[in-house]
């Protein structure tokens, strides 16, 4: 009896994981929190060194807005939680 080998197109496996862009975590200026409490804030939650806190603080200050970090969707809840906690405006939206 003869074995027949039936080929078929090669497909991602299901185990490969889709890419996702991730999540923007954003800050947001407010005229209330001083702005080393913001750095110290930035440091502390979301792990950032004190540079970059600092550049993430300025541009909030500046324009109003600054981008704080791109991750997974459980990453950008928890760091947006933790910045609320203290006092923060943080939004996330889809990095896309």
């Amino acid at each position: 009896m003869a074995t027949q080998v039936i080929q078929t197109p090669a497909t991602k496996s299901d185990t490969q994981k889709k890419h996702h862009p991730g999540y923007r975590v954003l800050l947001h200026n407010d005229d209330y929190n001083t702005m080393e409490y913001v750095v110290q804030v930035l440091m502390e939650v979301v792990g950032l060194s004190e540079p970059q806190a600092v550049s993430v603080m300025m541009e909030a200050h500046t324009n109003g807005i600054a981008l704080v970090t791109v991750c997974a969707l459980e990453h950008a809840e928890f760091y947006c939680e933790g910045l609320r906690r203290k006092g923060l405006t943080s939004t996330i939206e889809p990095a896309e």
